[in-house]
């Protein structure tokens, strides 16, 4: 077993990885599978991150589909209100990706917020809802979606409420950007 582990291991450790070494003549050597200990680590391979803006992409589309809410304003959506982290929890309480409510989650079916598919579905149903009350008007949606929809009713505008007016900026933007890619 050990045996096993000292031939297979290396092969792991080395990934892409390039070592040199300089031999008694002068020559350099580079690879990225050393055969002797005479090789030194030359370039170090960084990981590549994974594009987290696509990780949810499958759950989006079929909410988006069962919902009726555009796939890429649900996705500026949970861009903008969790940057696709499902276990995001905000000061307010907002839980998951699409940031929904403590109180919110029985209403909407959720059983575990941090669940990436009860979590966009049940947000993808919440935006639906305030799209509908809203009569389609994307700005009033979205702002009932940030400061709940009886502040709007109240203003029949996007409530004078900083935090507001730059959220439903942003989402716009959002939309537009993954709209265009």
């Amino acid at each position: 077993m050990l045996i096993l582990m000292g031939i297979f291991l290396p092969a792991f450790a080395v990934q892409a990885d390039i070592y040199m070494y300089i031999d008694s003549d002068g020559v350099l050597h580079f690879t990225n599978a050393p055969t002797s200990g005479d090789y030194k680590l030359y370039i170090k391979e960084r990981p590549k991150k994974e594009d987290v803006t696509r990780k949810y992409d499958h759950l989006i589309v079929e909410a988006a589909k069962k919902s009726g809410v555009p796939f890429h304003l649900l996705k500026a959506v949970i861009k903008a209100e969790s940057n696709f982290d499902a276990r995001a929890v905000s000061s307010a309480g907002a839980v998951g990706l699409t940031q929904i409510m403590p109180q919110n989650l029985k209403a909407l079916d959720i059983n575990d917020p941090f669940d990436p598919w009860e979590n966009i579905w049940g947000g993808a149903r919440y935006l639906r809802e305030m799209l509908d009350r809203f009569e389609g008007k994307l700005p009033l949606a979205l702002a009932a979606y940030n400061a709940g929809p009886t502040v709007v009713d109240f203003y029949k505008a996007i409530p004078p409420i900083k935090e507001t007016e730059a959220y439903v900026r942003k989402v716009i933007k959002y939309y537009y950007l993954f709209k265009r890619s």
